[in-house]
């Protein structure tokens, strides 16, 4: 832990919620909720939805991380609150989902927001894009704080401008969107609830400051005035630019599109500028990319301080860069490009990811019930934020399961096969601490 000098105010961890926040799915997933609910209007109703929910995760998260003051996010939390074993299956959720899985998605966008300048095929492009990257932090390439910031700020200014212009600028007479209150209904269909997943992984980043508390300068005001400012900053925003596209470009111009910024652009300013707005989505893209690439083997190497399994993963080169879990992640990320759709690889991760925060939510019921008073933070309206989270979360990957058996399943998988390695970890301890006590017991 830093000194209080080091640590951050609640500006910068704002900040660093919304560069989390602002990523692949805003520019890409409203395409593919076309497919599933044609109404524009139950459409920004599940990105409010997805908005509320965030909100109620966030002051979940922020009493979570007072009461439970440390870094690391659900794998602390669940860690503390139920077993081990939670912290453990959270963390392979984290390494084999947060992180490659998001790699994959971002670098398939990527490769659709691009192809038109570079003139590859979207997968090439892909693919050559996790190569390089990973390639680049193998050599011991960082990334100044500053340069983040700066980025962070072009996304929220692109993402402002978009959503602006779209609400500003007449709607061209071809884009059709039906506003109608008739189309209500299918606010409560399975549609809607395969949707609103892939909502909650555009919304994905909302918790980002809980898992760095311990840099927080007095986390028990600041974090949850990060945690809430940047959840309602991004909520707005969100709405903001889905209207926009809708309007400009109409459902059907959208529709399994994922590349739905630069088809928005080119109906509201033209092709040319259209293939500039695409080619800066793309480089903003790539950089939220490579801060995953030189995070995620951070983490792995943070877990094998604690887990035999990730030492071998997490082993420094000479140069002192975790080089194995660079291309370890890398490699998951790949076979996901080269194995799975788009949306896939959406429903699947955010299937597995939302189930974490729903039992991370679940935590903080379980925590009150043993310890009802405790300093920090208390969640304002507690249980109502709770339950509201865990009902929609509930809802939703339950229609996940039943309408998209396959992505729900490879999710649980994943777990299965953390658990694997969670008893595959613990054996390893076991037979590692073995001789020891032996030779301590002859001594």
């Amino acid at each position: 832990m830093g000194s209080r000098a080091d640590k951050i105010g609640w500006k910068s961890a704002t900040a660093l919620v919304l560069a989390n926040m602002i990523g692949t799915g805003a520019f890409t997933t409203l395409g593919l909720q076309l497919e599933w609910i044609s109404s524009g209007l139950v459409l920004l109703l599940l990105w409010g939805i997805g908005g509320l929910v965030a909100w109620c995760g966030a002051v979940s998260y922020a009493e979570l991380g007072t009461r439970l003051p440390k870094s690391g996010g659900e794998a602390h939390f669940l860690s503390e609150i139920f077993h081990p074993l939670a912290g453990f299956l959270s963390g392979w959720v984290s390494l084999t989902v947060g992180f490659a899985a998001a790699v994959a998605l971002s670098a398939m966008a990527v490769g659709q927001y691009l192809s038109v300048w570079t003139g590859w095929s979207p997968m090439l492009t892909a693919v050559g894009s996790i190569v390089l990257l990973s390639l680049a932090h193998s050599f011991g390439t960082r990334e100044s704080s500053r340069l983040q910031n700066v980025l962070t700020g072009m996304k929220l200014l692109l993402v402002f401008c978009l959503g602006l212009a779209g609400i500003l600028l007449p709607a061209p007479a071809s884009a059709e969107v039906s506003w109608s209150m008739e189309s209500i209904d299918m606010l409560w269909s399975p549609g809607a609830a395969v949707a609103l997943i892939s909502v909650f992984y555009a919304f994905s980043g909302w918790n980002a400051a809980a898992y760095i508390v311990e840099e927080i300068k007095d986390p028990r005001k600041n974090l949850p005035r990060a945690l809430v400012v940047g959840t309602l900053l991004v909520t707005g925003l969100f709405i903001l630019l889905q209207y926009g596209f809708l309007k400009q470009a109409g459902a059907a111009a959208l529709t399994g599109q994922i590349d739905v910024a630069q088809v928005a652009a080119e109906a509201m300013f033209g092709r040319q500028v259209g293939e500039y707005v695409s080619l800066l989505i793309g480089v903003l893209l790539l950089t939220g990319i490579s801060a995953m690439i030189w995070v995620g083997p951070r983490v792995v190497r943070a877990m094998g301080d604690q887990h035999q399994l990730w030492r071998t993963f997490g082993q420094l080169s000479r140069g002192g860069l975790p080089l194995r879990a660079t291309w370890l992640q890398g490699g998951i990320s790949l076979f996901l490009v080269f194995t799975s759709s788009f949306e896939r690889v959406l429903l699947y991760s955010g299937f597995v990811l939302q189930l974490f925060t729903f039992l991370a939510v679940a935590g903080l019921l379980f925590l009150r019930s043993r310890q009802p008073k405790a300093a920090g933070y208390a969640s304002p309206g507690y249980p109502i934020p709770q339950i509201i989270f865990l009902a929609f979360s509930a809802w939703s990957l339950g229609y996940l399961l039943i309408n998209q058996p396959l992505e729900s399943l490879l999710g649980l998988l994943n777990v299965v096969a953390g658990l694997v390695a969670y008893y595959f970890d613990v054996s390893q301890d076991s037979s590692e601490s073995s001789p020891q006590e032996a030779v301590s017991l002859k001594e």
